[in-house]
């Protein structure tokens, strides 16, 4: 098992973002969560080893069009991608997934993106594993 994780006062929290075309299969006591908005292509949706597709977790399409995966724009992306998910519908996937992953759940955050250190699922993985805001 992957070892990776940050501890919260509810106990051990783990989340990883990995990259779906890279991805090294399933691992035990996972909980695999794909956080893009659109579907990867050249991935078949019955073929794809996930246990959910939260799109309500990504970026906005306004914000992500905005962004353009431009990494100079990377800080403030991240301050709105934050905000959007301080409101209905990403704020009760945030703890949906939080609360999945303080079970005791490894939680792996799957993503399409190329650039993952900057990008949505990255922001994401820093908001569960923060415990900040509920």
């Amino acid at each position: 098992m992957r070892e990776q994780g940050l501890a919260t006062r509810q106990g051990q929290v783990r989340v990883e973002v990995v990259r779906v075309y890279e991805d090294p299969g399933r691992h035990p006591g996972e909980y695999r969560v794909l956080v893009d908005r659109l579907w990867p292509r050249g991935i078949k949706k019955e073929e794809a080893d996930l246990d959910e597709w939260a799109k309500d977790v990504a970026p906005s399409p306004d914000l992500r069009r905005w962004y353009g995966h431009d990494p100079d724009r990377f800080q403030e992306f991240a301050r709105r991608y934050e905000a959007e998910l301080q409101k209905d519908p990403g704020a009760a996937a945030v703890r949906r997934l939080r609360a999945c992953a303080e079970s005791g759940v490894y939680l792996v955050l799957l993503t399409a993106t190329r650039d993952v250190a900057h990008s949505g699922a990255a922001v994401l993985e820093r908001v569960l594993t923060q415990g900040a805001w509920k």
